[in-house]
């Protein structure tokens, strides 16, 4: 059949076939092809994606064209790769955030296992990748967000309303935009607050900041399983949870907890990240000295059941980022941390669509 013959219905039909590897379903079901048009020599169609940073983004692409040629012995195929994120399904009693269609928590069950690193690094990679991206600290008692992000020495503004309310703008680096206690109060004033409050801020943190149009708002949650991880439960309808450890047994046997109580709550697990899997010398990068211990996570994703979306290596030069402000997957982007974080974005990502399309 050759191009002269062809229509954009035949090119739909030979797409029919082709599937998302992680929905397992129809492009064409998934009203993913878009756009088909069809002149001598020559197929054009638009590829809509689920994410922004949809990890097999050129494999899908490529079985797309394999499709076409089976059809049509045909070079000139272009492909025009855009995304729309799916939103995550809402939750009787549950208010959403109007224009952020999904909220994902990222929780320790310890303090020290580099919760907040992570939450940084995977939400500058997902805005790296197109994504519209939030970040809201919640991590009250240590807010450590505004220094990682570099903006540690600037200050939200807040509006009045003619209706006495208060709106919230966040600051924005990296393409991402984030709220933080640490805007509100002193660089060395403490934060002392009953439950109560704590509530309080996180909720004017979800609802009256200006948050825009979002693909992903991820929460940097603070360790443990308390009051700030009921509050955010039973506010808004969670994409999922991610839970962050280290092979360390101690941090596995806390991680465990947490992840257990997000189930409890029925909230889904997107996964488990093992941070500091390793040790990374740097005037010797091809040695790996397993400083906490080895496979941990990958073990505790095993017997929970839930994937772990990756391990990432302690490199000095990821400390070193945050101490400055400049993330690694901003500074360093070539490096095995930076690689490994970006890597997790992409699989999160995915795995939040999977779930909001009912495939997960």
């Amino acid at each position: 059949m050759t191009t002269s013959t062809l229509d954009a219905a035949a090119i739909l039909e030979a797409l029919r076939p082709v599937q998302d590897p992680e929905l397992r379903r129809s492009l064409v079901e998934l009203n993913m092809i878009r756009d088909i048009r069809v002149e001598p020599g020559r197929v054009a169609f638009t590829l809509v994606l689920t994410t922004p940073a949809c990890p097999l983004r050129e494999f899908i692409v490529e079985e797309c064209k394999a499709a076409i040629r089976r059809l049509t012995p045909i070079e000139a195929i272009d492909v025009t790769v855009t995304a729309e994120t799916p939103r995550s399904p809402s939750l009787p009693n549950r208010q959403s955030i109007p224009g952020v269609r999904n909220i994902i928590a990222i929780s320790s069950g310890k303090g020290g296992v580099g919760k907040t690193s992570v939450s940084v690094n995977v939400a500058v990679a997902l805005a790296q990748s197109g994504a519209r991206v939030g970040l809201l600290d919640a991590d009250i008692y240590g807010p450590n967000v505004p220094l990682m992000l570099g903006l540690q020495d600037r200050s939200l503004v807040v509006q009045k309303r003619e209706d006495g309310g208060e709106d919230i703008f966040p600051l924005e680096n990296y393409g991402v935009k984030m709220v933080s206690m640490g805007l509100l109060v002193g660089r060395d004033q403490p934060v002392i607050w009953r439950g109560p409050m704590l509530n309080g801020v996180i909720r004017q943190f979800l609802y009256q900041v200006q948050w825009g149009e979002l693909d992903y708002l991820v929460v940097d949650m603070p360790p443990g399983t308390g009051d700030a991880q009921l509050t955010l439960v039973q506010a808004v309808p969670l994409a999922g949870a991610v839970i962050v450890t280290t092979p360390q047994s101690v941090a596995l046997l806390d991680s465990r907890k947490g992840l257990n109580m997000f189930r409890q709550l029925g909230v889904p697990i997107l996964g488990i990240v093992e941070n500091m899997s390793y040790f990374i010398p740097p005037d010797l990068p091809d040695r790996q000295y397993d400083i906490f211990g080895s496979e941990g996570g990958e073990t505790t994703a095993r017997e929970l059941g839930v994937p772990l979306l990756g391990r990432i290596p302690l490199e000095i030069a990821l400390r070193q980022g945050g101490d400055m402000g400049t993330p690694i997957v901003i500074g360093q982007p070539e490096s095995a941390s930076a690689r490994a974080l970006k890597q997790i974005a992409k699989t999160l990502a995915g795995r939040v669509s999977m779930l909001a399309l009912g495939a997960g």
